[in-house]
């Protein structure tokens, strides 16, 4: 694999070792953090560093996570539940995940056959689900995923065509958008504040919705679109997820143009990197984004089987994982989302395994 640059988010040598988590059905997580992990596995062995020796390791892997009990401690509480119930040992498994979003140790995961939200509390070691419960807060076919700075949960559900939001204590509050608004509703992001959401609209082959659809998040009104069908500045075919970069840049994943577009917090576009093919730095099936504190992009393609890390202008700095039909840590058949939390460590989710 070429050296290419590391992002700068483990550049500063007072950040310590980088260090990542892979988390699975897998999810995974891997981080460029200081502070350690509320639950952490034994020190992973060298050969899990990223890039490999000789080059400098820029991420660690820490673990994979399959079911509620992979992350989360067991209780005396637990097992006396179990002992009565006969609930599976291992936990709750991941059946087919989706998106991941992370805050301040709360890990959630969209789940699309067993219909509701994972939602994995690392700091309280307690494990819920979110949408499961009758009523109109309840969850159809949960994709995308957010959460803002004051903790409420954003899921975009592709079955509702809507954006159900959740406060932190797993309550519904409110539903955003609805059939008239999209074609097939695919992600949801909310700006740090919770005053905007943008809501990404895949379309279709027959469907002229490529566009994102921006909403106040507080009463749900529409307030304008970003781009229409199309390839060229500033326009999308199947543009798939949407993240909020530094200086509130968009960026958005235009999956059919195979490249990331970029716009300013109004909608305007600035400029776009990426291409189809099979070269770094290109796509073959980008998914979902994520960034980072330092603003450095992270494109899921689920052709490669990996992640790509690119600067805030779109310059390639390295990748991370390889496509494989065996099962291990940063090797993935069908990766889906992907998110960066506070600390800087990253969660992948991989539907296949």
């Amino acid at each position: 694999m070429p050296r290419v640059p590391a992002p700068s988010i483990a550049a500063d040598p007072r950040r310590g070792r980088a260090r990542a988590a892979l988390a699975g059905a897998a999810l995974a997580l891997l981080s460029a953090c200081a502070a350690p992990p509320p639950v952490r596995d034994a020190a992973p062995p060298r050969e899990l560093v990223f890039p490999a020796p000789p080059d400098e390791p820029r991420f660690v892997y820490e673990r994979t996570v399959r079911t509620s009990t992979d992350l989360l401690p067991v209780t005396s509480e637990g097992e006396l539940r179990r002992l009565v119930t006969g609930e599976d040992a291992r936990g709750e498994p991941l059946a087919k995940p989706y998106a991941i979003a992370a805050t301040r140790g709360r890990v959630y995961v969209s789940d699309t056959v067993t219909r509701y939200v994972r939602l994995f509390d690392v700091p309280r070691g307690q494990y819920h689900r979110v949408g499961d419960e009758e009523g109109p807060g309840q969850l159809v076919k949960p994709i995308g995923l957010d959460v803002d700075a004051a903790g409420n949960l954003y899921v975009a559900d592709i079955g509702l065509q809507a954006v159900l939001v959740y406060g932190p204590d797993r309550r519904f509050l409110r539903r955003i958008g609805g059939d008239k608004w999209f074609s097939r509703l695919t992600s949801v992001t909310v700006d740090p504040a919770g005053t905007r959401v943008y809501a990404v609209d895949i379309g279709g082959v027959s469907s002229e919705r490529h566009v994102v659809r921006v909403f106040d998040a507080r009463s749900g009104d529409h307030l304008m679109d970003i781009g229409r069908r199309g390839s060229g500045p500033g326009e999308f075919n199947l543009p798939r997820d949407l993240a909020i970069g530094t200086q509130g840049r968009l960026y958005v994943v235009d999956g059919g143009n195979f490249r990331v577009v970029v716009f300013d917090r109004d909608g305007r576009y600035l400029f776009s990197f990426g291409s189809v093919g099979k070269q770094y730095g290109q796509f073959a099936r980008p998914k979902e984004v994520a960034i980072d504190r330092d603003g450095n992009v992270y494109v899921v393609d689920s052709a490669f089987g990996n992640f790509q890390i690119f600067s805030p202008e779109g310059e390639l700095l390295m990748f991370v994982g390889d496509r494989s039909e065996r099962d291990g840590p940063a090797k993935y058949m069908l990766p889906s989302g992907i998110a960066v939390d506070e600390d800087g460590r990253v969660y992948m989710v991989d539907q296949w395994f």
